[in-house]
């Protein structure tokens, strides 16, 4: 009877330790992915297996060389930027393509490799959680565009997108760069 009871009082005890830790790695997941912790449920249309694939994400990135970039090429992406955007006035389709291969470029430049849409927004929710909502919009602009859909005014909400995962990606560089003394 007393095994009964201790085996009882353990077994409660491990399902308690279990259900706190998956609460736990579940917020923890919800903190860090924000937005795109909801949709992978909803894409998912299950909160286990969603947190397996954000966990799988975070893994993949893990084994990348994702390096900062120097002051001096982010200065430089930041005035081709300013060109993209100068652009748009002229050619709305060649700007929006452009900003386009600019974000490529900074992504290839991190060290986040080519790759299409989909994994290109796998790997940037790891370190771009907010940001990479933005070029998810982007994309979808820009395809909806190139089906003959939309106008100007969608492409420029197209390039607004862009530039915040743009300003996201030299920002967040801005912050691991190593900091020079003097």
């Amino acid at each position: 009877m007393i095994w009964g009871i201790v085996i009882i009082v353990i077994a409660l005890a491990a399902f308690a330790a279990f259900y706190t830790a998956q609460r736990q790695r579940s917020r923890q997941l919800r903190t860090h992915f924000g937005p795109e912790y909801e949709r992978a449920v909803h894409g998912y249309g299950e909160r286990r297996a969603a947190e397996r694939a954000l966990v799988e994400r975070a893994e993949r990135v893990k084994k990348l060389e994702i390096r900062p970039l120097p002051a001096l090429q982010r200065d430089e992406l930041a005035r081709e930027w300013e060109a993209v955007q100068a652009r748009f006035v002229d050619d709305p389709g060649s700007a929006i393509r452009a900003a386009h291969q600019l974000l490529a470029n900074v992504m290839h430049e991190q060290g986040y490799p080519a790759g299409g849409p989909a994994e290109e927004i796998d790997l940037l929710s790891v370190h771009h959680p907010g940001a990479v909502q933005h070029y998810r919009a982007a994309l979808q602009l820009a395809a909806e565009r190139d089906r003959g859909n939309g106008g100007t005014e969608e492409l420029r909400q197209a390039l607004i997108h862009y530039r915040a995962l743009f300003d996201d990606l030299l920002h967040r560089d801005e912050a691991r760069a190593p900091k020079v003394r003097s």
